[in-house]
């Protein structure tokens, strides 16, 4: 048997994201997760708000020992005239009259100018559990809506993972939900695949898949040319965009920033290009297309967010730094118009040279979304 401590610590954090990504799974699917807690905390039975059902509702009411509640973020809490306390999730207690068809609606604001909730909504001004914390990570990380029903479980918490298990529930702990999300991309991500793809606006290309050793999404490396780490690199960040990408949706300027930056790259000889699975800013695929509806109801892509209960930008650049480093460039030219991916790169040991300005015309579906890019959140456009 290995005695090699680097070879545990790695085995430790692959079963830590496993268990993760089992009640990740396990949430998507509507189904309840137990979140064991650290320091004598009960552990917590919790479902995806916005998956929930009157069977699960009743679940939670007879399989729990303590009162429900309904987790959402302050954003969120805002929106819903919660007084706040300061922290970033609050809590409401659920008495009975609270079906499922309600707290679904008080997850999703696509619905809410719709009718009226009757209020005021009353929230807890006891502190948020560990285990309540771990629920809103999870479910974010899910790339559901940031709201969770949870209630704690009247057992100890060396018992929490006999008790799912006889139930034939996932458990995870805080501590595996801490680990995976602390620990940072280089242990947990590997190469997986290199080879050549020839462009359509540069044909020397070679693609590179990195994989998240917890089973998380696949990112991609387009290496276009032959960039060394001698000088600094021409690059763009790209998040994933299905509708701007690969629809040539004109609501964003995606597209063009995707193919620009290839022609862009292919043009000074070499570069790479990262395409990273960060949908929506961070928020995912359906709840980008929950964000276009509420644009549509007169609210700006930041206020959108917001209401959805997630901040303006979810996305994190830790694994697009260890990508560049892994590729052995870590220093770099940047395509980019935002500040905040000069400074995310900088703080994760890439240094950048120099910013490539990377803007492209507005149409008459795009402009506005334009306008509150470089008015709220200082792009350079």
């Amino acid at each position: 048997m290995s005695t090699d401590p680097d070879a545990k610590s790695d085995l430790t954090e692959t079963r830590a994201g496993q268990r993760v990504e089992a009640a990740i799974g396990a949430l998507r699917r509507g189904d309840p997760v137990v979140i064991a807690g650290r320091d004598g905390e009960a552990p917590e039975m919790t479902v995806a708000a916005e998956l929930c059902r009157t069977d699960l509702l009743a679940l939670l009411r007879e399989r729990t020992a303590g009162a429900l509640s309904l987790l959402l973020t302050a954003n969120r809490g805002a929106i819903l005239h919660i007084p706040p306390t300061g922290d970033d999730v609050l809590r409401l207690p659920l008495d009975a009259h609270y079906d499922s068809g309600t707290i679904r609606a008080l997850a999703d604001p696509t619905h809410d100018l719709d009718g009226t909730f009757r209020g005021p909504l009353k929230r807890s001004k006891d502190p948020i559990s560990g285990p309540g914390k771990a629920a809103m990570d999870l479910v974010k990380t899910a790339l559901l809506l940031p709201a969770a029903l949870t209630a704690p479980l009247g057992i100890g918490a060396s018992e929490a993972e006999s008790w799912a298990e006889a139930r034939g529930m996932v458990r995870v702990s805080i501590d595996d939900i801490a680990r995976v999300r602390d620990q940072g991309a280089l242990p947990l991500l590997e190469r997986v695949v290199a080879t050549r793809v020839p462009l359509e606006d540069a044909e020397a290309s070679r693609i590179m898949a990195f994989r998240p050793r917890d089973g998380g999404q696949e990112h991609l490396a387009i290496v276009i040319g032959e960039p060394s780490g001698d000088v600094p690199v021409l690059t763009r960040l790209h998040s994933e965009c299905l509708t701007g990408d690969l629809l040539g949706s004109l609501k964003c300027d995606c597209g063009a920033q995707l193919k620009g930056a290839i022609r862009t790259i292919a043009k000074a000889g070499s570069g790479v290009l990262l395409y990273l699975a960060q949908e929506g800013r961070g928020i995912g695929l359906v709840n980008k297309l929950r964000a276009y509806r509420l644009q549509e109801q007169g609210f700006d892509t930041i206020e959108a967010n917001e209401r959805l209960g997630f901040k303006a930008d979810e996305r994190e650049f830790v694994v697009a730094a260890e990508m560049l480093k892994a590729l052995g460039f870590r220093t770099i030219r940047l395509l980019t118009n935002n500040p905040d991916k000069v400074a995310a790169l900088e703080a994760e040991g890439v240094r950048v040279a120099e910013r490539v300005p990377h803007a492209f015309p507005s149409n008459n579906h795009n402009e506005f979304y334009l306008a509150t890019k470089k008015k709220r959140s200082g792009h350079y456009l």
